[in-house]
């Protein structure tokens, strides 16, 4: 069965690798676009694969009864599909780069690939501007797919499984988040309903965009990257290149929408915003954003006066306005971990001080069940009352304190599985800053790159900060990236889970 369902999602990955070259073929018509075969054989060659393994698993399953496979079916499977699915996806997914020759060897475009499908955004490409609609719609179109997440799309398109309990478990291994809540007592629906709102968004966002100086297909190319809080931009400079005040507040405001648990969205929109306003989580995102943008601000204020640090005035917004749009901007792109360019973007040239909350922000996140990397803030949330009651117990060690977020008690084996993940995810950072390090990069830059990867943020510091991209990293940098861009992505455990048992066999 596990074979069978990855053909199925080849498959389906095969659809939308169709679509792009068909786009491919209408800009080949417009304007000579070169990348039409690269992205056809692409598409047949991911198509076939995907037949092959279903194949595979028909055969496979003549040998057992339908009944004895449902029975088999586990969670680990899940975590298996799910994992195995990611890689799979970034494998095929890039062969239009190979193929049209727009990275030289597999190192650079597995990266791309594996950034694309996990909106981590980092690129190997310095020439952006020269690539062909073809290649650009189907960098946007990664980023799409991943946001939301591909399990969750292919559940609510291709509902091709035959038992409730195999969506279920899919949908847990993939949507790992603390804050995801069913909608519909069907997994089914929950995954279409999660698909329209972000579907709608998108669309919105698109739209917004295109009423701006974009064209319509840098509108939609930039609105599925939006909502996806990817990044890729159809132009080296990014949102900087049109130096327009309207996209930074409209990109600004999306940002900040696709860092909102989606579920949220569903209440409001039928009726129920008592969810949506007593959200102890949107509360605490709403003001982090604050506070962060209001710190920046202050920063670009009293930063020239503190000869200690190292600044670049030029660099700096100059009006009030304009340190509002650049501040605001800044934090919706880095904290929902879309980290856009602006006009004013390039946080290695504003001096050392403004990496400090550039690096918290990329680490923690926004809120659970959103489209955004990281940590997340409702598991800063539960670690935080965690610790408080800790301290509470020791002054009171005859009282009974519980862990409250949006007046719902948080079980102990969450708050436990909470505080393991931080645990986690600063060992794997820290072994990952050491892999970087070997791999040649130096101390800050191997840090910067680790928190981008595993928080899915995308650009680094230095050799690889904002204004650069990641192609002189050594090969050996970018695989271990692109490692850490998955394990960020599926949230550590599935990840994890997936690989001890490989190591240590089915006895595990």
């Amino acid at each position: 069965m596990k074979v069978r369902i990855i053909g199925l999602l080849l498959l389906f990955e095969a659809l939308f690798m169709l679509m792009a070259s068909l786009v491919a073929l209408y800009y080949f018509y417009k304007c000579g676009d070169g990348d039409v075969l690269a992205l056809t054989v692409s598409t047949i060659i991911t198509a076939i694969s995907g037949f092959i393994l279903i194949s595979a698993g028909r055969n496979n399953k003549s040998k057992k009864s339908n009944k004895e496979e449902i029975e088999n079916f586990e969670i680990k499977d899940s975590f298996f599909i799910v994992t195995a699915t990611w890689i799979v996806f970034a494998l095929f997914g890039m062969l239009p780069f190979l193929l049209n020759g727009t990275v030289s060897n597999v190192a650079d475009a597995f990266f791309e690939a594996m950034s694309g499908f996990t909106t981590t955004g980092s690129t190997v490409l310095n020439n952006i501007d020269e690539q062909p609609h073809g290649i650009l719609f189907w960098r946007s179109l990664m980023q799409w797919l991943g946001g939301l997440g591909i399990i969750v799309l292919f559940l609510s398109i291709m509902p091709a499984l035959n038992h409730k309990s195999n969506k279920v478990m899919m949908f847990s291994a993939e949507m790992s988040g603390i804050g995801i809540k069913k909608l519909h007592p069907k997994m089914m629906m929950t995954a279409r309903k999660l698909l329209c709102i972000y579907f709608i968004f998108t669309a919105l966002c698109s739209l917004m965009y295109k009423l701006g100086p974009m064209n319509t297909f840098d509108a939609i190319c930039h609105g599925m990257t939006t909502m996806s809080s990817g990044g890729f931009s159809t132009h080296q400079a990014s949102i900087g290149y049109y130096n327009s005040p309207y996209l930074e507040y409209v990109a600004s405001f999306f940002m900040l929408a696709s860092g909102v648990n989606f579920s949220l969205y569903y209440f409001l929109f039928t009726g129920q915003g008592k969810l949506f306003r007593e959200n102890e989580e949107l509360r605490w995102y709403t003001g982090s954003v604050i506070a962060f943008t209001a710190l920046i601000i202050m920063m670009f204020h009293y930063a020239p006066e503190l000869n200690t640090v190292s600044t670049n005035i030029e660099s700096f917004p100059q009006s009030f306005e304009d340190k509002l749009r650049t501040s605001l901007f800044h934090v919706s792109s880095v904290i929902t971990s879309t980290c856009y360019q602006a006009n004013n973007f390039d946080y290695d040239l504003w001096g050392g001080l403004f990496l400090i909350p550039t690096f918290i922000m990329m680490a923690s996140g926004a809120c659970a069940g959103s489209t955004s990397g990281g940590i997340k803030i409702i598991r800063e949330v539960i670690t935080t009352k965690s610790i408080n009651n800790i301290f509470r117990q020791l002054l009171h060690p005859n009282a009974l304190f519980t862990v409250k977020v949006s007046n719902e008690v948080i079980n102990e084996n969450t708050t436990r599985r909470t505080i393991n993940f931080l645990i986690l995810f600063f060992l794997i950072f820290v072994f990952g800053v050491l892999l970087l390090i070997v791999s040649g990069s130096t101390l800050q830059e191997s840090m910067f790159n680790c928190i981008s990867a595993l928080g899915n943020s995308g650009p680094g510091t230095g050799s690889t900060g904002p204004s650069m991209s990641f192609s002189e990293l050594s090969n050996m940098g970018k695989w271990v990236m692109s490692v850490l861009m998955l394990v960020g992505r599926l949230e550590i455990y599935t990840v994890l889970v997936t690989f001890i048992r490989l190591f240590r066999g089915s006895r595990y």
